[in-house]
């Protein structure tokens, strides 16, 4: 496609506004914007940010939950020529301000009650500093979006997309994600991670209606999709159990007819799960797709595919997979080892990390940490996902980041932290901790309530007497993870 073929995500937004102003933009719970709102009054949010000394190029952090208010904030960064940098709004303080210190951004849209060093406004707050909802000069943001993760360090990263604000000029009948500009989308994930911010970027840029959900709730989802008549959902596999759990009449009480597309991804969904939505909502509904945050490749696959390949994430569409093992050799077909993407020959890159660096093979190959293999047929099967990281629901969570900020508490003299299974969330983080002091559970939990979101906070811990650690500071996570499923397995819980 070329340059004359591409706008800016602004005045694709002004182009939706102008072509169709009534039809609905965004909607969370009873407030709904059209078009032509949307596009007023991030209008208005731009030329206050720009007030604040937002900048083309500059990354702007925003931490929001899901509302009407983070889609036009989001769209008052990019007429800017600036990108959103999503972060969750229950951050606590040691981690909002490493973040950003690393995005260097000049102002924080969020709703935090740190006292940063920055400016904190709301979209509220924002729409409140400018009644010029006019046009602005366009603007094309160099990159799109900038999400972040915990990283394998302990320390954030931030994951810059490779792809400018650039939508197509004449919108296609079909986008990406299967999304039609006549789709009715339905959001229950926090839109601060990757996959749902950038499937509501794609909805909007397509002129779809993104209906988004304050907090994900099982049955109040099976709601909004029979009362919106959506045709296009997106669930983690959390989700998805939380959701199959409900009583099969309250269930059955919901007509989710209009389905046509259900994502998944995020994280693994067990067999059983999977096989149960795809008898429910239909093979041709189910949707499943294998990425990281970076893009350099992709599997898809389908509910009628998966059917014949039980477990499988799908054949590779876009770019290269392919499986080494330690010493960097290519493994056949059916023996696993860790799994390494590259983009395809030609393509720019896909993303560029500020915070880290990624892990390589030569060639072009990158690993995620994934391990995993593929069958004769091309089909990818995942046999873990991070060997140390865990995921839970839905949310990567790296021990290391757990870890530091349990070894800052005094009384700490080692720690390991572990994923165990865990039926609703996939897995549970357990912190397993050898004390040099006095020291009990209730005061390792006031202490990390200071330093970490919620979610990564251990749901049980273990204290032991042995050195969780070797003389070389290392921690053999696998080994000590494995140790205590078989004693649950015995019936001695941990």
């Amino acid at each position: 496609m070329s340059d004359d073929d591409l706008i800016s995500f602004g005045a694709k937004l002004a182009q939706h506004a102008r072509l169709q102003p009534e039809a609905p933009a965004v909607s969370c719970g009873e407030q709904t914007l059209s078009y032509a709102e949307l596009h007023r009054r991030s209008n208005r949010i731009a030329r206050a940010l720009a007030a604040l000394g937002v900048r083309p190029g500059d990354l702007v952090t925003l931490g929001l939950p899901n509302s009407v208010g983070f889609v036009e904030a989001c769209y008052g960064v990019w007429k800017l020529g600036a990108t959103p940098q999503p972060i969750s709004y229950r951050l606590p303080k040691a981690e909002l301000e490493a973040i950003m210190d690393l995005a260097k951004t000049p102002v924080v849209i969020g709703e935090f009650r740190h006292q940063i060093d920055r400016p904190l406004l709301t979209a509220e707050g924002l729409l409140a500093l400018s009644q010029d909802d006019g046009d602005l000069p366009d603007a094309v943001p160099p990159i799109s979006k900038a999400p972040t993760s915990g990283g394998s360090t302990g320390r954030p990263k931030l994951i810059l997309a490779g792809q400018p604000g650039l939508s197509p000029r004449a919108t296609p009948e079909v986008g990406g994600f299967r999304i039609k500009p006549d789709s009715t989308v339905v959001l229950p994930a926090p839109m601060y991670h990757n996959a749902p911010f950038g499937m509501m970027m794609s909805a909007t840029q397509l002129g779809a209606h993104v209906a988004v959900m304050p907090r994900f709730d099982p049955e109040a989802t099976l709601a909004e999709v029979a009362r919106r008549k959506a045709t296009w959902l997106y669930l983690v596999p959390t989700m998805m159990n939380r959701i199959w759990r409900l009583p099969a009449d309250v269930r059955a009480s919901y007509d989710l007819s209009s389905l046509e597309t259900l994502w998944h991804m995020a994280a693994p969904c067990p067999a059983w799960l999977k096989e149960a939505w795809i008898h429910w909502v239909g093979p041709e509904v189910v949707m499943e797709l294998y990425a990281g945050t970076e893009a350099q490749a992709v599997t898809i696959i389908d509910g009628a595919e998966w059917l014949g390949h039980r477990g499988s994430v799908g054949k590779v569409t876009f770019g290269e997979m392919k499986v080494f093992d330690d010493a960097g050799n290519e493994l056949p077909v059916g023996q696993t080892g860790e799994i390494y993407m590259r983009r395809a020959p030609g393509s720019p890159p896909s993303y560029r990390y500020v915070g880290a660096t990624p892990k390589t093979l030569p060639g072009g190959w990158e690993s995620l940490g994934d391990l995993g293999w593929f069958d004769a047929d091309g089909y990818l099967y995942l046999a873990d996902r991070r060997a140390d990281m865990i995921l839970v629901g839905g949310s990567n969570v790296y021990p290391a980041e757990i870890e530091a900020a349990l070894e800052a508490h005094p009384a700490v003299q080692s720690c390991a932290v572990i994923g165990l299974p865990d039926e609703d969330l996939g897995a549970r983080i357990h912190a397993i901790v050898k004390a040099n002091g006095e020291v009990d559970e209730a005061d390792l939990r006031a202490h990390l309530a200071e330093r970490l979101v919620t979610y990564k906070q251990p749901r049980s811990y273990e204290f032991v007497d042995e050195p969780v650690r070797d003389d070389a500071g290392k921690v053999r996570r696998t080994a000590l993870r494995d140790a205590r499923i078989a004693a649950m397995k015995q019936g001695e819980v941990a």
